[in-house]
């Protein structure tokens, strides 16, 4: 578990440091500087690869110009044997620094050390973190809403597992409520129909009247034939309203496997009725006072907590909200089942709810800085241009599992985990190019050349070497640095995501690393180069491979050999 953006900085803090004590044991600079200052990556180069901020920290402690400080610490730095091969003093009392040769050869001893665990860190130190992503309605078919969130979310599960989490996936199924009942009224309408025509009667006005109602019905038929066209309505409706969530679930589990998305728990609402918990959590709050009744209904006074405005935690006839079971089932989370961490990956149209709901669940003795929303934007399907509505196949509005019978599963999850905070605009023409316009085949083509590069090399008798036996200082062009450099990074990219809950930073930081192998190929001979210049190259080169295919199946996309 190698960090070597990490190593660097935090070894630039220990001889800055260093160097200011023995400045303060020699005399040259007076005692009490507390600040460290910062440690920073330049954004130009120009400036060195690290600098260090100490002087300009320390100048109103020691109540000298931070030049002053920064001239006095730069001939006390020991960097023999250190990841710097040199120093300078710049600007107002900056500290620039430049990489050695160690610090290169380092990065790619990590890489291979570390396998197919290069990246990780331990961000997480073995907390308990949930992700609860899609848990879509099972009234209906999974939408391209649900399949970016299906992506977002179990991409960031994975990072957070890199990042040393344990990491539970969760998928909240509700089946019950008023929502589901509707769905039961609906299917035994469109069952009614299949026997009795127009003398049935109708779908309820607010109930289900797509397509998928009248497949499932037609399904339900052949199953049971006419058994419940004269049965007891209430009996029917349960038995209906069970097969047909059953049905829709497993096809979501279906659509989702094949999708690369499996879970540890289909947790069910209705478990959290049956067992009373509901009732129990809503009690709680009855008893701390934060409750009132107003029209016949049960009202949280959640402005006690900083929202906007108070919920209804039961309806005037009787039934609980979406509110108060969600407290239910997050109680359930964090004091039932322990979670350090839970992370609700939520549509645009839930922002307002997260927010009055993170501050509600404080009433119940729970510290809402542990729950974290990941809020994504909604997605504009287009192909060359044009809107698309509907599924070339079907004819209907696309589902996920049309939009898989028309792009990949690797299109889609690199496009689908992209920018999570703004609005998508998801071209279904370019997810299927072969070209560099497209980002997935961007960077699976990268991996594949090196794969070729590598295999054909082979055949002239070039292995890739291990890091102890190259030369590192023979990687020295700017394109080669900026190359280890960009690989040097996946672990602060792991890091990051797990703090910002943004798993696209994966996707710009691969398109990114496949860019600067590209540059390197284009500029550095590998076939016919000197052996040792092509040992050392060639180790990069299978370096980048790497880490590319561990950065694409953190997101859960492919690393093809050959495209």
């Amino acid at each position: 578990m190698t960090n070597m953006v990490q190593a660097a900085g935090d070894e630039l803090s220990n001889l800055v440091g260093a160097a200011y004590e023995t400045a303060v044991a020699e005399g040259a600079l007076p005692a009490g500087a507390a600040a460290v200052g910062t440690i920073e990556i330049p954004k130009d180069a120009s400036h060195g690869d690290y600098t260090s901020g100490f002087a300009l920290a320390a100048a109103r402690q020691l109540k000298l110009p931070p030049r002053k400080i920064a001239e006095q610490i730069l001939p006390r730095l020991g960097l023999e044997g250190s990841y710097f091969k040199s120093a300078e003093v710049a600007g107002a009392g900056f500290i620039n620094l430049r990489l050695a040769d160690t610090w290169y050869r380092q990065v790619l001893s990590s890489i291979e050390e570390d396998g197919e665990t290069y990246g990780s860190v331990d961000e997480g130190r073995g907390k308990k973190v949930m992700v609860e992503f899609v848990s879509a309605n099972p009234t209906g078919t999974m939408t391209i809403g649900n399949a970016r969130g299906g992506v977002l979310g179990d991409a960031l599960a994975s990072i957070l597992e890199r990042a040393g989490y344990d990491v539970w996936r969760e998928f909240y199924v509700n089946d019950a409520g008023n929502q589901v009942e509707l769905f039961a009224r609906s299917l035994e309408a469109r069952y009614l129909q299949l026997f009795l025509g127009d003398k049935a009667s109708g779908i309820p006005e607010n109930g289900y009247h797509g397509e998928d109602i009248v497949t499932l019905a037609g399904i339900f038929r052949n199953v049971y034939g006419d058994r419940y066209l004269k049965a007891d309505e209430a009996e029917r409706r349960q038995v209906m309203m069970e097969f047909g969530l059953k049905y829709n679930i497993e096809k979501m589990r279906a659509d989702l496997e094949r999708y690369g998305i499996t879970y540890d728990e289909w947790f069910r609402e209705s478990s959290l009725h049956e067992s009373g918990y509901v009732e129990d959590t809503i009690r709680i709050l009855v008893e701390k006072g934060y409750t009132y009744e107003k029209d016949g209904a049960l009202w949280f006074r959640v402005t006690d907590f900083g929202a906007e405005k108070d919920e209804v935690l039961r309806r005037s006839t009787g039934g609980y909200t979406y509110f108060a079971v969600d407290m239910a089932y997050h109680r359930n989370k964090f004091q039932v089942r322990g979670f350090d961490r839970v992370i609700d990956v939520l549509g645009a149209d839930h922002h307002g709810h997260a927010l009055r709901f993170k501050k509600g669940i404080t009433a119940l003795g729970i510290d809402n800085s542990r729950l974290e929303f990941l809020i994504m934007q909604l997605v504009h399907l287009t192909r060359d241009g044009e809107t698309v509505k509907v599924s070339k196949r079907t004819g209907k509005a696309i589902a996920l599992s049309d939009l898989l019978d028309e792009i990949s599963v690797d299109a889609a999850r690199f496009w689908f985990n992209s920018r999570p905070n703004t609005h998508l605009e998801f071209d279904m023409g370019l997810a299927v190019r072969q070209d560099s316009e497209n980002p997935v085949y961007y960077v699976q083509y990268a991996h594949a050349r090196i794969c070729s590069l590598i295999s054909a090399l082979a055949l002239e008798g070039a292995e890739v070497p291990a890091s102890s036996g190259i030369d590192a200082s023979l990687l020295s062009t700017e394109v080669e640095h900026e190359l280890i450099k960009q690989l040097s990074q996946l672990p602060e990219e792991v890091r990051l995501v797990a703090r910002e809950l943004d798993p696209s930073r994966i996707n710009r930081y691969l398109i990114e690393l496949a860019a600067r192998f590209h540059r390197f190929y284009t500029s550095n001979r590998l076939k016919g180069a000197d052996p040792e210049v092509l040992s050392a190259r060639l180790k990069l080169a299978d370096s980048v491979r790497a880490v590319l295919e561990n950065g694409l199946k953190l997101i859960g996309v492919s690393a093809p050999v050959k495209m």
